[in-house]
């Protein structure tokens, strides 16, 4: 059973999430550095990925959608995958 999406581990949800838009996993890329440059999503999986991070941050921090966007681009500028186009 997966552990209840938190403060402390949405990060790691998130890229949870975001691999398995391409199939993989965390175990996949684990080793690998360069795995945020060595992977890339369409810019559809990239739309999908926002839609579902938005509004979950927005529930787990109590942020108005604002703050959650500004939120998302700050975890896809760290952690976020190339878009392939």
């Amino acid at each position: 059973m997966k552990a209840k999406i938190n403060r402390t581990n949405i990060t790691e949800h998130l890229i949870e999430y975001q691999l398995s838009l391409i199939g993989l996993i965390i175990k996949d890329v684990e080793g690998d550095e360069q795995w945020f440059y060595n992977n890339t999503l369409t810019p559809e999986q990239h739309d999908k990925l926002r839609g579902y991070a938005i509004p979950l941050l927005k529930k787990i921090f109590k942020f108005n959608k604002s703050k959650a966007e500004s939120t998302f681009g700050w975890f896809d500028c760290q952690f976020g995958l190339r878009i392939k186009f």
